[in-house]
């Protein structure tokens, strides 16, 4: 039974695990822990299964919108509506907070992702060009308005 809870520096190691193995350009171990501990405008949740963080997703809150900054499942746990339950949290924390909507971005090739937030009610709204920079690939900038 996976859970999803608050992001907590015991969780950080397997965070990064899973940071380091799923983006070809990983955020450092120190820019993760600033963003629980600094960063006032950061939400952070784990999926976890028992003890063990098989998922992870942040977001920052700004005036009044929310911006999903990462996202992430650890192989083995993907398609099995993880990264769907976090992102359900992330939706009822921003209608808690009266928030506008929910903005993202995403790989173009990622179609995979862009369907669950489709399912999610995400739509495209435009595109970065050149948004990646470990490969300058585009980005679909989606939005979720509440």
């Amino acid at each position: 039974m996976v859970t999803i809870n608050k992001m907590e520096e015991k969780h950080l190691d397997m965070v990064f695990e899973i940071e380091k193995y799923c983006f070809v350009t990983p955020w450092s171990y120190e820019s993760l822990k600033k963003e629980i501990y600094e960063n006032k405008l950061a939400v952070y949740l784990v999926a976890l299964d028992g003890d063990i963080v098989v998922g992870y997703a942040g977001m920052w809150h700004v005036v009044n919108e929310g911006h999903i900054t990462n996202i992430a499942v650890k192989e083995g746990y993907r398609r099995m509506g993880i990264a769907t339950k976090i992102m359900e949290q992330f939706i009822s924390f921003a209608q808690s907070r009266e928030m506008m909507g929910l903005t993202l971005e995403v790989r173009i090739s990622n179609t995979a992702a862009q369907r669950m937030y489709s399912k999610l009610g995400f739509k495209p709204e435009g595109f970065r060009k050149r948004y990646y920079a470990d490969t300058n690939e585009d980005a679909v900038i989606m939005w979720k308005y509440l």
